[in-house]
């Protein structure tokens, strides 16, 4: 019976330390241009930033056309992020939506493009 609480104890003391010393994510927080133009594509573009996994926050100003974002370096980049963007019609520094994707766009959501 002794050996069996001890075995329990050290087994318990053990999970207690992995608990405590477990490794916290990393933060990362990177800046860069979403091209869009209104409130609508704000919200369309911080969304699509969300959904990659990862990201904890994203932030668009809607003015200078600048993307705020907090992620997890382990979990993905700015790259992934971008491209998430850029998949539902918005250009982002490395990224170019598609076309037909840009195209489908509401009228007040299109932007000037180079």
């Amino acid at each position: 019976m002794m050996k069996i609480l001890k075995a329990l104890t050290l087994v318990c003391l053990t999970l207690v330390c992995l608990t405590t010393f477990a490794q916290k994510p990393k933060w990362e927080k990177a800046n860069f241009q979403v091209w869009g133009n209104c409130e609508m594509c704000k919200t369309k573009i911080e969304t699509a930033a969300k959904s990659v996994e990862g990201v904890k926050t994203a932030r668009w100003n809607v003015v200078n056309k600048k993307m705020k974002v907090k992620f997890n370096s382990a979990i993905t980049n700015t790259d992934k992020i971008q491209q998430a963007i850029a998949i539902i019609g918005y250009d982002t520094e490395k990224h170019k939506a598609k076309d037909e994707v840009y195209n489908n766009l509401h009228h007040c959501c299109q932007y000037e493009r180079e």
